[in-house]
């Protein structure tokens, strides 16, 4: 069985709840597939947030903690939370329900160090394996600039597909003048110099692939009004998945990667879904 989680936002990120398994289409390895599961129910969630506080996110850390803040005001009383924060070295706290605590820890954080945001992301990917819920997400607030990691991009990108775990991000895109860029999420916005476009864009583009892979969403913010509607939507949509079932007869040898992908009969929405697997023994 290969059970799938998969988000269904409008154009401007809120959650659609109310769908059928007849509302969807679902493919391995292009191959349609029988939905023979199906469930929408809001269940308790593992999330771990990863909070960037290195020296680059001087000027946009405060809008990223009233984000987080928002987030936790759409929490159930069974999820539990760790929290993670980047820096020169990662660090993490444990698994807590205690969502008010860990709000005075976030509104105590200063900013400083440097940015191990690839490095910190992968611990989060690790720690996720001692969660007690099976419906599993890491929410990453940060600019997306890494300049400390031991890891490489590819190798977190292969331990996100081989993870159980949903990326969320929320991009803070020069939040410092509080201004709002007027992007709809999923869109990506301006780069404010022309002449570094490229080496600017990585990181942000990082964040995009990791979300988009994993099933995940991404929003980019610049002022406290766009992080909290961001965390917000997110919290939806952490919450309110449908889980589509399906059984293939031959998943292949163990490490083979299969490719997934649904659609939705229904107009005008996006579906956010993990993009494979790897076939286990």
């Amino acid at each position: 069985m290969v059970l799938v989680p998969v988000s269904v936002t409008d154009h401007n990120g809120k959650t659609i709840l109310g769908l059928k398994a007849k509302d969807f289409n679902i493919f391995d390895d292009q191959k349609r597939q029988d939905i023979v599961s199906f469930s929408n129910e809001d269940a308790a969630c593992s999330v771990g947030m990863v909070l960037d506080i290195s020296g680059s996110m001087r000027n946009s850390l405060a809008v990223a903690k009233d984000g987080a803040q928002a987030f936790f005001g759409t929490a159930n009383p069974e999820d539990e939370f760790l929290l993670l924060t980047v820096s020169t070295l990662p660090a993490s706290s444990g698994f807590t329900t205690d969502t008010v605590a860990l709000a005075q820890n976030i509104a105590f954080i200063r900013p400083g160090g440097m940015t191990a945001l690839i490095d910190t992301v992968y611990l989060g990917l690790n720690r996720m394996r001692k969660a007690s819920h099976p419906q599993r997400a890491l929410v990453i607030l940060s600019d997306g600039m890494d300049n400390h990691s031991r890891y490489s991009r590819g190798e977190l990108l292969r331990a996100a597909l081989e993870a159980d775990v949903q990326i969320y991000a929320i991009i803070m895109d020069g939040a410092a003048d509080g201004a709002s860029t007027g992007t709809i999420p999923f869109r990506p916005s301006l780069i404010g110099k022309p002449g570094d476009q490229a080496a600017a864009r990585q990181g942000p583009e990082l964040l995009e692939e990791l979300a988009d892979k994993t099933g995940g969403l991404y929003f980019h913010a610049r002022s406290e009004a766009e992080a909290r509607e961001a965390m917000v939507h997110a919290g939806e949509a952490v919450r309110n998945q449908y889980v589509i079932g399906y059984q293939i007869a031959d998943s292949g040898p163990p490490g083979k990667y299969h490719r997934i992908r649904v659609k939705s009969t229904v107009p005008k929405v996006n579906v956010h879904a993990r993009s494979g697997y790897y076939s286990r023994d």
